[in-house]
């Protein structure tokens, strides 16, 4: 079964059983500043797992993009990348919620015997054998009690006993981060060994996990609880459930291959790679395919590279792909081509990608070239460091075996070459080893590349951390808090918006936006940068409006009647059939999920503090409410 129809399949099962099929929201979230990317399938979702009615109903389902890199120097293996599609399908309120929330909700029952009959149904799902399946459940600590009646359900399908297993929190539980909705999880793995593994204790379950014998595929969260700056604070006023599963990895099970690099989902790629490689390192082939397959969708999302946030992250992935490539022989310029393999398998699911292939190829085929620009003075720094003996006429002069590198402080030097240049920890250590081997100086022994690494990784945390604090700082207050000022900044982004369209013209689109609780930031097309006439006009005409004292207005409505009435969509690819569209007066009508202020003349005064540029052709305001 390929991809498309496992994807085709679980859209029509849930269908079925009265779910809306949702779209795939974009991969940068609306205003949450608390992650780069999209994570899981519930995220988009979170205003509705807090209590929000979602116009379309209390049951959907559907396919979501997501990007995770924790986990990105895991990826060559057998089941991590770094993109992925989370196949999901959400209950928000169950039948017994007070006051009749959620009425046409489910919970613990359904999803259990959904999840169980999908993935071992042969005619509505995909027919896998009940007998590979084993179970994990949540066991219960200070927040919450052991989930007995789940492991009561999984008997009640079929599953036996001997394959359910207890876990703790680290493994059971799942939240979104220190803040929102949370609960227990049970996950379901299937054994993908060629015999077949048979009943295992709780141990030998762990130790097939490990060796990727059993891979995890399916997990059903049951949202109870709330976690409020990373404790729980108490029940939410509805039960939701929030499901998920992977369509790499379902497509590696149907398929019947022991890594999702040999499904039809990375296939193409992988074969196109080793056609354009003289190399024949089969985890860089998996590398590189993968992280030009994220790179594709995290650009076509509108992100370009750059050295902060998401744009470090992509910068790092390209970087990396650049890296392998070179490994395996690849030529300069075989990077782009990829990309027209990636757009060839995804065009019929997310059409908007081949629209922007030529701008994903141009943002991959500069950040190359950026990177060779990188490894040059990466180099150049590399073997100062390693000549600090020489005198200024023997600088041409290689280093003899860089000692003063190999020695106290190592890592932290080649973390300030990191640092600075982008220059990989990997590019360091290969260079030293190439040079002492010619100069017949003595390899670098096991203890020294582990306190090199080791000294290097303590940089890289202190500088993460430092990194992780700034942004707790930055992001305080964010709109995820709908506190009063997140509130008047966010209704004041759509003034902004329209008026720098009304000043600008309407080539002016929004690329996204940040709100703290002391400015707004927001991101737009534009191509060059401001003069001060046009700031002024701008300020001038969202004060204007302000002064006019302007009602709010919510409205739901189709996304056609929405397009019909003018009304401007920034994130045109994550609309169900129904949308909230707020209108300010009869100035500003935009498509958006909210909250806003009732009236304009909650908002005080706008000012514009800095107008800047973010990347090529995408400038920044920053501006205050007084």
């Amino acid at each position: 079964m390929r991809s498309e129809d496992i994807r085709k399949r679980f859209l029509a099962f849930f269908k079925a059983r009265g779910h809306t099929i949702i779209p795939s929201a974009s991969l940068v979230p609306e205003n949450d500043p608390s992650v780069l990317f999209i994570t899981a399938g519930m995220q988009p979702l979170v205003p509705y797992l807090l209590g929000q009615k979602h116009p379309g109903g209390a049951r959907l389902v559907g396919a979501q993009k997501c990007v995770r890199t924790q986990d990105i120097e895991e990826v060559g293996d057998n089941t991590h990348d770094t993109f992925f599609e989370m196949l999901g399908n959400w209950s928000l309120g169950d039948p017994s919620a007070p006051d009749g929330v959620g009425e046409a909700g489910y919970f613990k029952e359904e999803t259990i015997k959904w999840s169980y009959e999908f993935l071992t149904d042969k005619k509505e799902g995909l027919g896998l054998d009940p007998a590979r399946l084993y179970i994990t459940v949540f066991g219960g600590d200070e927040n919450a009690p052991r989930d007995d009646e789940s492991v009561e359900i999984w008997k009640k399908v079929g599953i036996p006993e001997e394959r359910i297993y207890f876990q703790g929190a680290e493994d059971n539980w799942w939240s979104p981060g220190n803040n929102g909705p949370c609960g227990p999880d049970t996950e379901i793995f299937y054994d993908v060994t060629k015999d077949g593994l048979g009943d295992m204790s709780f141990e030998e379950f762990k130790k097939a996990d490990d060796e990727q014998k059993v891979v995890e595929l399916w997990n059903d969260v049951f949202m109870e609880y709330e976690k409020k700056d990373g404790k729980i604070i108490g029940k939410l006023k509805q039960k939701n459930v929030d499901t998920g599963a992977g369509i790499e990895r379902l497509a590696m099970v149907m398929q019947k291959t022991n890594n999702v690099f040999d499904t039809d989902l990375f296939l193409p790629l992988m074969e196109k790679i080793s056609e354009l490689s003289t190399g024949t390192d089969e985890k860089a082939k998996r590398i590189v395919a993968d992280h030009i397959r994220t790179s594709v969708f995290i650009i076509a999302d509108g992100v370009t590279p750059s050295n902060t946030d998401r744009g470090y992250v992509l910068r790092r992935l390209l970087r990396r792909a650049v890296r392998y490539a070179d490994g395996l022989g690849m030529k300069e310029g075989t990077l782009p081509p990829l990309v027209d393999v990636v757009i060839e398998k995804y065009e019929d699911v997310y059409p908007g990608l081949e629209q922007k292939k030529e701008i994903i190829k141009e943002e991959v085929t500069q950040e190359a070239l950026k990177f060779k620009k990188t490894i040059k003075k990466g180099l150049k720094k590399l073997y100062e460091l390693g000549t600090p003996h020489f005198s200024k006429k023997e600088e041409g002069q290689p280093p003899k075996s860089f000692e003063s590198i190999v020695s106290r402080g190592s890592g932290k030097l080649l973390f300030n070459i990191f640092s600075t240049y982008g220059f990989p920890l990997e590019l360091s250590l290969e260079e030293i080893e190439k040079n002492r081997a010619q100069l017949k100086y003595p390899t670098l022994t096991i203890e020294q590349l582990s306190r090199i690494k080791e000294e290097f990784s303590g940089e890289m945390k202190k500088h993460q951390e430092l990194s992780r604090s700034g942004a707790e700082q930055k992001f305080k207050g964010g709109l995820a808090d709908a506190s009063e000022m997140s509130v008047k900044y966010h209704t004041a982004t759509h003034l902004l918006h329209k008026a720098l369209r009304d000043v600008l013209g309407e080539s002016v689109e929004q690329k996204g936006s940040n709100i703290t609780t002391e400015r707004l930031r927001f991101d737009f097309a534009h191509p060059q940068k401001m003069t001060d006439e046009e700031k002024q006009a701008v300020e001038d005409l969202v004060n204007k409006k302000m002064k006019e004292n302007l009602p709010v207005k919510m409205e739901e409505m189709t996304v056609a009647e929405a397009r019909e009435q003018g009304a401007l969509g920034v994130f045109g690819d994550k609309y169900g059939e129904k949308v909230k569209v707020y209108s300010i007066g009869d100035f500003s009508k935009e498509i958006c999920g909210g909250p806003h202020v009732e009236n304009t003349s909650e908002l005080g005064r706008f000012k514009i503090k800095k107008e800047e540029s973010v990347s090529a052709g995408v400038r920044r305001i920053k501006a205050v409410l007084k």
